[in-house]
């Protein structure tokens, strides 16, 4: 059985407003590699390490989709965008 894949993020995001163009870029890459989200912007609580206004769970096929995925031109395109208006802590991690 194959593992699945998954992004683990934690973004404080300074223009909302702004950040909404990382999100329209985002969504070619997260179509593409068949992205699901388990967890978006829910309620949450930093019980340690750096503060972030939002959290998000991305589930896929498998690690090396999930590497995939983070590392194609369309999330490349992404990530600049985002870097405008966040800072993110994001991890690429094999599921059980």
């Amino acid at each position: 059985m194959t593992k699945k894949g998954y992004w683990v993020a934690m973004v404080d995001i300074a223009d909302q407003e702004g950040y909404k163009e990382y999100i329209a870029l985002n969504k070619a890459a997260f179509d593409k590699y068949g992205a699901t989200f388990v967890v978006r912007a829910g309620r949450h609580q930093v019980m340690e390490g750096p503060d972030a206004n939002r959290v998000a769970v991305i589930e896929f096929k498998d690690y090396e989709t999930a590497l995939a995925c983070y590392n194609s031109p369309e999330y490349r395109k992404a990530i600049e965008a985002r870097a405008k208006y966040a800072k993110a802590h994001l991890t690429v991690v094999e599921g059980v």
